[in-house]
């Protein structure tokens, strides 16, 4: 990590905690992650998918998840070749310069609504009202969350404990952020 931040440091880009782990970046554009692991250390590459990778070295950081983001994983033994690093990270650079980036997908996921939630949205008028103020995404986290258990029991047990925080305004996983 030491060898891989000192080359990051030669360059224009600033340096960051985000997620608690090193990002590098302009601005509020991030151009380079880095994390550690238990087997390798990787650099991550926001908007990978446009470097060239005339080495092989990147891979999809997850399948079918993540379009733009490319890793490049270095294990313990491997041998870090700095200058083709460095060449990397120019060219990363120099992309984010150009405006070269694939956006998130921002467009409407349809929510889908277990029966357990839907029907109590249509017993409960507060309820009801509650959940339309929450935002798409806390909507979604709480669908997802109750319509993912497998029993019945298990939906009903986790819209109870769910009800409250909904009332509340507040989302499923607003304990873990920074707000």
């Amino acid at each position: 990590m030491e060898t891989l931040r000192a080359i990051l440091q030669e360059t224009d880009l600033e340096e960051n905690i985000k997620w608690g782990a090193p990002v590098y970046g302009f601005g509020s554009k991030n151009v380079v992650g880095m994390g550690a692991f238990k087997s390798y250390v990787g650099l991550w590459f926001f908007q990978g998918v446009f470097l060239k990778d005339q080495s092989q070295v990147l891979e999809n950081a997850q399948d079918g998840k993540t379009k733009a983001l490319r890793q490049w994983r270095f294990y313990e033994k491997d041998p870090i070749d700095e200058k083709l690093v460095k060449n990397y990270i120019l060219e990363a650079i120099d992309n984010q310069k150009n405006g070269r980036e694939i956006l998130p997908d921002r467009s409407e996921k349809k929510l889908n609504l277990s029966n357990e939630l839907a029907d109590a949205l249509k017993a409960d008028k507060q309820l009801k009202q509650s959940f339309g103020q929450l935002s798409p995404g806390k909507q979604r986290e709480y669908a997802d969350h109750i319509g993912s258990a497998k029993q019945e029991k298990t939906r009903m047990s986790r819209l109870e404990k769910s009800i409250p925080m909904i009332l509340e305004g507040k989302g499923l996983h607003d304990k873990y952020k920074n707000c």
